[in-house]
């Protein structure tokens, strides 16, 4: 009887521990401050994202950060813009269209994830020994009219001497999520496809990856986080910690191996295994795509003004400090 009442006593001691335990995890997650995040893609381009996300680095900073796929810049202003979202992740064109439009609670862009675009060109044939003029009299699957990809793809085709209206045939007609979809049907010769889609096209057998326009485009506040003016003045000290986050995912995609880094954010892409995703970083790294900071220079952000007037999407430069947050 004894030894019964002890054993009782026991487990009712362990099921205290418990419920304190889950209760003060869960008073600690209310203390959290809720931030929601459009992100315009979901990419293994986008790795100090989810490291940060997967390694606790938001919490750490006081966070609850919430990722809803937009997909597509336009997609993701919108929801920024209309208070759906409190942050949009996208190319930083975006805060520049809606700045032109005259939106008075206009968006500035707060920190950069990646500097470089992160597509890579498909051919649904082997060619070897690419060059940039094998594109010529070719049909490309772009991206959408005004997206960064497609305006990198022309601005590095202009130029190495290839007229982007005349010497090629780029298909912007199709959406950015149809892409890889379309390709695989037999549209177009080449696509321009962010990773893991680039290599899974690749592994099935459908495509070979011929070049990376991120090491053809040159530096760019490529993808980049942003806010509208109310939010990012009502919330400074969630705008500190968020950019807090992302730099020590940052620091963690730049010391570590591919493998650790693919290690950690694999639970976000179940359909691709390690050994691809491995083989994904490895490409992202070797094209320099992740900065070791989340500032960017004016000479970057003027880069990438230069690749928009390139493509006629941009007639009116903006200054680079009206649309950089500075706290």
């Amino acid at each position: 009887m004894k030894k019964k009442i002890i054993t009782i006593g026991a487990f009712l001691i362990i099921f205290l521990v418990i419920c304190a335990v889950l209760f003060n995890k869960k008073d600690d997650d209310n203390k959290l401050e809720k931030v929601k995040v459009a992100e315009v893609a979901h990419s293994i381009f986008y790795a100090p994202q989810y490291v940060a996300l997967h390694n606790g680095y938001f919490k750490d900073y006081g966070l609850d950060v919430e990722l809803i796929l937009a997909n597509g810049a336009d997609k993701v202003t919108a929801a920024v813009l209309s208070g759906d979202v409190d942050i949009g992740f996208s190319g930083s064109e975006a805060t520049i269209y809606v700045y032109n439009q005259g939106e008075k609670d206009y968006l500035k862009t707060f920190a950069q994830l990646t500097q470089k675009d992160g597509s890579f060109i498909v051919s649904r044939k082997k060619i070897d020994n690419f060059t940039l003029n094998d594109l010529k009299g070719k049909y490309i699957i772009g991206g959408r009219l005004g997206g960064m990809p497609e305006m990198t793809l022309e601005y590095i085709l202009s130029e190495n001497g290839i007229n982007p209206q005349k010497d090629v045939e780029i298909d912007t007609s199709i959406a950015f999520a149809s892409m890889q979809g379309a390709f695989i049907g037999g549209t177009g010769d080449l696509v321009c496809l962010f990773e893991p889609n680039a290599t899974l096209v690749e592994k099935e057998g459908y495509g070979y990856v011929v070049a990376s326009l991120g090491e053809l485009g040159g530096v760019v506040p490529y993808t980049a986080y942003n806010a509208r003016i109310s939010y990012l003045e009502k919330n400074p000290e969630v705008i500190e910690n968020f950019t807090k986050a992302i730099q020590k995912g940052l620091d963690f995609v730049n010391s570590k191996s591919s493998k650790e880094i693919a290690e950690v954010i694999l639970p976000e892409f179940p359909d691709t295994s390690l050994s691809d995703m491995i083989t994904v970083i490895d490409r992202y790294k070797n094209a320099d795509t992740w900065p070791t900071t989340t500032e960017f220079s004016e000479e970057s952000f003027n880069h990438l003004q230069d690749i928009m007037v390139n493509a006629k999407q941009l007639d009116k430069r903006v200054s680079y400090k009206d649309l950089i947050y500075q706290k």
